[in-house]
């Protein structure tokens, strides 16, 4: 169902019993530049989130509640433009993960990086996620979150 998708395993591909979360892309099974589990990717998201909302409630005052689309903005501007420069947000870089770039690319770019975050925003694409721990929204940009300490 998934093939359709760039970065997706051929049809009938799945890790072979015992295999890790990233065995297929070369990633090691723990420590540094292994696969960052759901947990972190998580906790990176709500501190991304909070900031953005801590923007807002600096601008419009109380009122930041009433204007979800105003911290969805922000929200927006600080992941997809730190990702695309430097490999990761705030909240990935407080929590130690960043998004790699499957393939030759050093960095994950402008394009890449607004397209995920937007995937992000939707909210289901970073929920279905295959064996490797990518969800939707990093196999259609070939990416993958690692961890940068242990």
């Amino acid at each position: 169902m998934d093939t359709w998708l760039p970065g997706s395993a051929p049809v009938g591909s799945r890790p072979a019993s015992g295999a890790h979360r990233g065995d297929r892309l070369g990633l090691p099974a723990d420590g540094v530049s292994s696969v960052a589990g759901f947990g972190r990717r998580l906790a990176a998201l709500t501190v991304d989130w909070l900031l953005g909302y801590a923007i807002t409630a600096l601008f419009l005052g109380a009122d930041a509640s009433a204007a979800p689309f105003t911290v969805l903005g922000i929200w927006f501007l600080l992941t997809a433009v730190p990702v695309a420069v430097f490999g990761a947000s705030a909240g990935m870089t407080a929590l130690g993960i960043r998004v790699a770039s499957i393939g030759d690319a050093a960095v994950v770019g402008v394009p890449r990086a607004l397209l995920r975050t937007a995937l992000i925003a939707l909210v289901v694409p970073p929920l279905i996620r295959d064996a490797d721990g990518r969800g939707w929204h990093d196999r259609a940009t070939r990416t993958v979150v690692v961890r940068t300490r242990a």
